[in-house]
């Protein structure tokens, strides 16, 4: 099959985006996420977003739902989450091999060991191989 070149087109603003990260991966490695808003499942006329408030018309960036801002349709988060596509530029942090790589916003679980203090944890990510080396990439949830 060889080396196809997809080159994703990076979001002009955030408006577009239900996530967006640039993070650094260990010594040498970096990765740019996103995922793009998609269409209303029902009426397929506007994109999906989270609800606004309706006295400060501000996104509720907590909610649990989207909502169809055309004819009110709404979805559970993780329910329309799943059906999105994560978009990633990255550089592996094994090989150094940049590349980029395109798969379902399906955040698996995965077990981590903090360096500092060697202790096992878990943490939501996506999970992706690098097209060279093979090795797992991990891009993880921001823990707060």
């Amino acid at each position: 099959m060889g080396d196809v070149s997809m080159t994703l087109k990076l979001p002009q603003s955030m408006d577009e985006c239900i996530y967006f990260t640039r993070r650094k991966l260990e010594e040498k490695g970096s990765a740019v996420a996103w995922v793009y808003k998609e269409k209303c499942p029902k009426c397929k006329k506007a994109l999906m977003g989270k609800p606004k408030d309706p006295k400060t018309g501000k996104t509720k960036i907590r909610a649990t739902e989207y909502v169809c801002p055309s004819c009110g349709y709404t979805m559970e988060k993780g329910a329309y989450e799943d059906t999105l596509t994560a978009n990633i530029q990255y550089t592996c942090p094994h090989c150094s091999y940049s590349g980029e790589h395109q798969m379902s916003f399906k955040r698996k679980k995965v077990q981590l060991i903090n360096p500092e203090t060697r202790k096992k944890k878990s943490a939501d990510a996506l999970k992706f191989p690098c097209k060279k080396c093979g090795k797992d990439i991990l891009i993880t949830k921001k823990m707060k």
